[in-house]
């Protein structure tokens, strides 16, 4: 599978639904069972190793945490997602210009997004299909 294949894969499994346990939902919110999601599915299609997705997710926590992270747990999701973010850009699987322009689209999309609802592109005031 080509990485394109790959991430478009990622997407797909970034859309299922929420995991829960006895106790509730296992995320606290959509995105981060969506970064969870891809970031399994970008392991699972080769590109990356587990080895290097822990290096890089331990390095943005140590980071965060030098910056004055409280270290408490809320946080985790979002390095979760900016060592995502980090290990895309490090291994080229999308071209850095077009990770700036899909981070911006979807900002604008949550803008964009009443409250609960599902944040999607098409939600983006400037998305074009």
């Amino acid at each position: 599978m080509s990485l394109p294949d790959a991430l478009d894969a990622a997407t797909r499994a970034a859309n299922a639904p929420i995991p829960r346990c006895a106790d509730g939902p296992v995320f606290s919110a959509p995105w981060e069972a969506q970064a969870f999601a891809m970031t399994l599915r970008l392991h699972e299609q080769g590109a990356f190793t587990w080895s290097e997705w822990a290096q890089t997710l331990a390095t943005v926590i140590r980071e965060a945490q030098a910056a004055g992270d409280p270290d408490d747990g809320s946080t985790y999701y979002t390095h979760w997602l900016t060592a995502l973010e980090r290990i895309i850009a490090l291994k080229q699987l999308v071209p850095a210009d077009q990770l700036e322009t899909r981070r911006a689209a979807l900002d604008r999309a949550a803008r964009a997004t009443p409250h609960g609802a599902p944040i999607l592109l098409e939600n983006d005031p400037e998305y074009r299909a």
